[in-house]
């Protein structure tokens, strides 16, 4: 049960796609946008925002989601290494799924911060615009990589 390294090893929970778009994706973004487990509310802002995306954009909106989500998945991230007495930014690659997850969450904050519109409409104008290759979560991907390339120079601290 313990591994060499002292964590606890543990499987992951298989995700199951959902029943409308039948995709493990919609499935995931689904739970990121569930709070206090009240799935079935999330899952209705979910599919409303897809049913907005359908409407305004007249594409399939599994398809505008995807593009979105990978517009908004960043490649490098900075993470904090401390080296003697300093605390240096190194820059690393991120992992597909910590990208993923990271896009999916970016564009619900965002999409979070905008007041004086339903949820729905926000979260749909949100994927539509990180589609587009603009708005908030796409300015979070590029303020992150910035980051990473100012902090060139300590990429030799990354393991």
């Amino acid at each position: 049960m313990f591994e060499e390294t002292g964590k606890k090893s543990y499987k992951l929970q298989p995700i199951s796609s959902d029943p409308l778009y039948d995709s493990v994706m919609v499935s995931k973004f689904t739970n990121h946008v569930m709070r206090k487990g009240k799935k079935d509310i999330a899952r209705k802002i979910v599919y409303k925002s897809f049913e907005n995306i359908k409407n305004k954009e007249k594409k399939d909106p599994l398809e505008v989601f995807n593009s979105a989500i990978l517009n908004v998945s960043p490649e490098m991230e900075v993470r904090s290494k401390r080296v003697g007495g300093a605390t240096y930014q190194v820059p690393m690659k991120v992992n597909k799924k910590r990208a993923m997850s990271l896009a999916m969450r970016w564009i619900i904050g965002s999409a979070k911060n905008k007041k004086g519109k339903a949820m729905i409409e926000r979260l749909s104008d949100e994927i539509m615009s990180a589609s587009k290759n603009e708005g908030e979560a796409v300015k979070k991907k590029e303020t992150m990589h910035k980051m990473a390339k100012a902090n060139k120079a300590f990429a030799y601290l990354a393991k």
